[in-house]
């Protein structure tokens, strides 16, 4: 083991792997096998890591928005053009096939798409004449060095909601990613080098809770933008804020699915298998509960349990519909929930344990898993699972299912399934959610809109990406102006220019 490779941090435009560091394991899920090692930060890390990205951010912030576009565009063309390589990347650590793996990147490059327009999202207000001889304006301006923590499941797409808006309004940032698949944010930070950002203003620190303190508490960090589970969210909220920074924790999620009895079951059914079980069912977006308006239960059950059927589970590599979970002791955890569903007296449909894979048996296999009969007071229903397992609740009415999802605690994604219009408009008014689905399972916004839910699924006040996002990484000044003397600039036929 001690010859694996390490996977280092990047400071200061350079891998950097301090002497004597401590080191966690980084597994290939599909191959149940430790294939490098990732350095761990220590507080002497965290703070040369954010000096130089202060320090890069003093020179960053006056680089001029033309110039700053200029490199947002280089990074975009050659991620489009190279991001066959760190799909294999996020395959061979995260665990998900290689289609998931391009979908991700695909979606994160919307971000950075939507950050090549960071002029227009920049600017600010102007009145002439606000009082005689007064005129009034307001601009935005980059908040200083901004922390992302982000989460094992998505290694690229997550970091992407945040850094591509972070660096164009001017910010430097320090990405601490999951130490589970740290790979795709070195990968990352050379191809931001390689489109011309400074040294300096993109890090990646790797590294566990150490790291995350360091982070949350270092005096030059400014912001913070998290993306995990509910506890740890509220966590960095709370430590974050009591430290005096802008925080923005996105946390977990329970999703439901409503679906009326008007609704096109195979449109469900298919809808289910591809919100359930993508991704192993490894996003805070999966939709783990299926909400059925009686009587149309068994029927569905009977569609999705004939379309689980069809699903081949083994290695991402070789051209299957589902991998592996992220380590073992996450897939012992997601397997346990099984033994609770029968213990509170639910009816196991189909049993993902034991399933054969298209794989090396070392894996960290759990196949797709369908629960019915659910009780509510049940963990497997009351916690988030974060696995291919998909519960089967059954209600009365469209007003028994409305108050199930309302009563929950979290408030991230819904989706409800119908053919009837009124329907849908009373869900999308009456639900507590953030991010709601007609006849949508995975309702995530486009870039230009912003990502974020309600409730114990969101702390802080904005959500990521989108309008939201470029105000939580700028800071607005208003400006109030009298000139008594005009002023000459000398004569220049030159047809004007950005620079």
């Amino acid at each position: 083991m001690t010859n694996l490779p390490v996977v280092p941090h990047w400071i200061g435009g350079k891998e950097v792997t301090p002497e004597g560091t401590r080191t966690a394991p980084v597994f290939d899920p599909a191959l149940g096998e430790e294939t490098k090692r990732v350095v761990l930060a220590e507080q002497t890390d965290v703070d040369v890591a954010v000096k130089s990205a202060h320090e890069a951010y003093r020179s960053w912030r006056d680089v001029s928005l033309a110039k700053r576009t200029s490199v947002i565009f280089k990074f975009r063309e050659l991620l489009d053009s190279r991001k066959g390589e760190l799909a294999e990347l996020i395959t061979a650590e995260h665990g998900k096939v290689l289609d998931d793996a391009l979908g991700e990147i695909s979606r994160g490059q919307e971000v950075v798409e939507y950050a090549c327009g960071i002029t227009a999202h920049l600017r600010g207000h102007f009145s002439e004449q606000i009082s005689t001889g007064f005129d009034i304006h307001s601009v935005n301006q980059p908040v200083g060095v901004a922390a992302i923590i982000s989460p094992f499941n998505f290694p690229a797409m997550v970091p992407m909601w945040f850094f591509p808006i972070a660096i164009a309004a001017g910010n430097a940032v320090v990405l601490k990613p999951s130490e589970k698949d740290p790979s795709a944010a070195i990968w990352i930070a050379k191809l931001w080098q390689e489109a011309g950002l400074p040294d300096g203003v993109f890090t990646v620190l790797n590294g566990d809770k150490v790291a995350v303190d360091g982070l949350l508490t270092h005096p030059q960090v400014d912001a913070i933008s998290f993306v995990g589970s509910t506890p740890i969210a509220r966590y960095v909220y709370e430590t974050g804020t009591a430290h005096g920074k802008r925080v923005q924790a996105l946390g977990g999620a329970k999703n439901h699915m409503l679906v009326l009895p008007d609704a096109d079951l195979d449109l469900v059914a298919d809808s289910a298998i591809n919100a359930g079980f993508g991704s192993a069912g490894e996003r805070c977006m999966a939709i783990s509960v299926v909400v059925a308006v009686e009587p149309v239960a068994d029927e569905l059950i009977e569609k999705i349990t004939e379309r689980m059927g069809t699903l081949r589970v083994g290695d991402g590599r070789r051209g299957c519909d589902m991998g592996p979970l992220v380590t073992q002791a996450h897939r012992d955890k997601v397997a346990g929930y099984i033994d609770v569903a029968i213990e509170d007296g639910a009816d196991v449909v189909v049993d993902g344990r034991g399933i054969e894979v298209d794989g090396e048996a070392g894996g960290f296999w759990l196949g797709p898993t369908l629960i019915d009969k659910v009780p509510t007071s049940s963990r497997v229903y009351t916690e988030e699972i974060f696995g291919p397992v998909l519960s089967i609740v059954r209600v009365a009415s469209f007003d028994e299912g409305v108050d199930l999802i309302n009563n929950g605690a979290f408030g991230n994604g819904t989706a409800v399934f119908t053919n009837d219009g009124g329907a849908a408009r009373r869900f999308q008014r009456e639900i507590e959610v953030g991010m709601i689905g007609v006849n949508v399972p995975i309702p995530v916004p486009i870039a230009s809109y912003s990502f974020g839910g309600w409730k114990e699924s969101l702390f802080g006040d904005t959500k990521a990406h989108g309008a939201e996002g470029v105000r939580f990484f700028t800071r607005q000044k208003a400006i109030t102006t009298r000139w008594l003397d005009p002023s000459h600039g000398g004569i220049n036929l030159g047809f004007p220019q950005n620079d």
